[in-house]
């Protein structure tokens, strides 16, 4: 499904979140990566848990971003309806250094096996 139009209210609430470096900095490495838990964002980040749980919660209940839970673990990933949108306006800061480098330590972090998300998926796999 795509978003085709939306209303006022929810554009203010858009730029709003996309007026926040932390939040863009979560929604791009969301984009590139397709889904994180927290620990990860806040490894890649270095945020604490709370401002990375802090910046996740508005992003959800703004409408741009999902939830899914498994055993304790809570794994987000933007809406789908919302990818083309942010994808065009995320693509104008393809190039930022600082949203560069956040992908490179995620990359660092997972060729590395540090991260929880990659963690999990080998404990599934191994029984």
């Amino acid at each position: 499904m795509r978003l085709k139009h939306f209303t006022v209210a929810f554009g203010q609430q858009l730029f709003k979140a996309l007026g926040d470096e932390s939040r863009v900095r979560i929604l791009h490495l969301l984009l590139r990566n397709q889904e994180m838990v927290v620990a990860d964002l806040e490894q890649v980040l270095d945020f604490t848990q709370t401002k990375t749980s802090r910046q996740l919660s508005y992003l959800k209940n703004v409408g741009l971003v999902n939830v899914r839970r498994l055993d304790n673990w809570m794994f987000y990933s933007l809406k789908e309806e919302m990818l083309d949108l942010l994808q065009q306006l995320l693509g104008f800061m393809e190039k930022d250094a600082q949203l560069l480098r956040d992908q490179q330590v995620y990359k660092t972090l997972w060729s590395n096996r540090e991260l929880a998300a990659y963690k999990l998926q080998n404990r599934h796999w191994q029984g």
